[in-house]
């Protein structure tokens, strides 16, 4: 039983040449076993910390968006995703999306969504609609800002994202952002035509793409596609229109 202690046992692998391919080996587990432990420990140590940095981003982002077109905070709302009508809380349903439907790369989808309205004596002047979708390397995540009339974009912007830097990463930028800036998602048949083009735009349904970062530009049209779809907002800003009498 002597030879089971293990602090014997750690003194026998100690005593092994190190030229032994098991203390080689041994020492290259012990080192990515110990490694690990840390990197665990660092993980749920910092996530709360990771987790409020992240808030903190997501608020610094929309309070900027609406600086810059001039908007005030808008009010925060719960809708359901299916009937687009407003939901007294968000709940923790979630559905699996068809991958033909999956535009957005999401796998699934909540089913009450968050949005915020700006209103103006009980009439609707502004609607920012949290937006994500998988791009060449990451998800990305931002706020589209629609105008009253649901179809002009007032402001995009991305909040978080790990795209290639120099190249998706940039769309991060504010130059590049402010090209969305009164373009158009929808025409007057209802379909949604706006995307990222490469090379230069033509018209409203437009916006340039980014050099080097095409990946990321199909990323972007693909989570516009949903998110403006039945299977994102859809219902909700149809039913804004409706409301509108438009």
């Amino acid at each position: 039983m002597r030879n089971l202690n293990p602090l014997n046992i750690w003194r026998s692998f100690l005593a092994l040449p190190n030229t032994t391919p098991l203390k080689t080996l041994g020492v290259a587990f012990l080192v990515a076993l110990v490694c690990s432990v840390i990197v665990s420990l660092a993980a749920v140590t910092l996530k709360p910390l990771h987790d409020k940095n992240r808030l903190q981003a997501r608020v610094s982002a929309m309070i900027e968006m609406l600086d810059g077109i001039g908007a005030g905070f808008p009010q925060q709302r719960w809708v359901n995703r299916t009937t687009g009508e407003y939901a007294n809380r968000k709940t923790q349903d979630q559905t699996l999306l068809k991958p033909e439907l999956d535009l957005a790369g999401l796998q699934q989808v909540e089913g009450v969504f968050e949005v915020y309205e700006l209103r103006q004596d009980g009439r609707l002047q502004l609607v920012v609609l949290p937006i994500r979708g998988v791009g060449y390397k990451s998800m990305m995540k931002g706020y589209l800002a629609l105008k009253s009339d649901l179809k002009t974009i007032a402001a995009l912007t991305f909040h978080q994202q790990d795209e290639s830097p120099g190249m998706g990463a940039r769309i991060m930028e504010k130059e590049w952002q402010d090209l969305w800036k009164g373009k158009n998602t929808i025409d007057e048949n209802g379909v949604i035509r706006i995307k990222i083009v490469k090379g230069k735009s033509e018209g409203v349904y437009q916006v340039d793409g980014i050099t080097g970062a095409t990946r990321t530009g199909w990323g972007i049209n693909d989570l516009l596609q949903f998110w403006l779809g039945p299977d994102g907002y859809g219902p909700y800003l149809e039913r804004l229109k409706l409301e509108a009498g438009s």
